[in-house]
């Protein structure tokens, strides 16, 4: 079932309002390491994985195709010219693989939306599959 064309826009424009709106009372760090384009460790030692994003795999062991690698270490470079001795603020939303799961932001601006515009990772809504870096090639 696809809708509309106004009520699509609207519903993205509303998405984009939750995802951009910081919290009252956001946490604070300053990152230390970037571990891919979604991943990262703040100086505290705490990972933080970026909420409602994905980013391709750097590591064979996790990637499903040759390319997405190659796309990973890309998406890594991004993240990391974006992120590398930055303060960020966040919000925990969650815990996914011993890490926090939250919403940033850098110097004000939704880190999720900024790597996605940037190409470094895409979009990834709960409960979705997870994008498709292959184009349906596998390994």
């Amino acid at each position: 079932m696809s809708m509309g064309g106004g009520r699509c826009a609207a519903v993205l424009a509303a998405a984009a309002l939750l995802v951009a709106a910081a919290p009252a009372d956001p946490q604070r760090g300053r990152v230390a390491w970037v571990t891919d384009g979604d991943t990262f460790r703040l100086q505290s030692g705490e990972r933080i994985r970026i909420a409602g994003i994905d980013a391709p795999e750097t590591q064979a062991r996790n990637a499903r195709c040759r390319a997405e690698i190659a796309l990973g270490k890309a998406a890594k470079r991004k993240a990391i010219a974006m992120l590398k001795g930055r303060d960020v603020r966040f919000e925990r939303v969650g815990r996914s693989y011993d890490r926090t799961v939250a919403r940033v932001w850098l110097d004000g601006r939704d880190l999720a939306g900024a790597l996605v515009a940037a190409g470094a990772a895409r979009w990834w809504p709960r409960g979705k599959p997870r994008p498709d870096w292959c184009g349906g090639a596998r390994r």
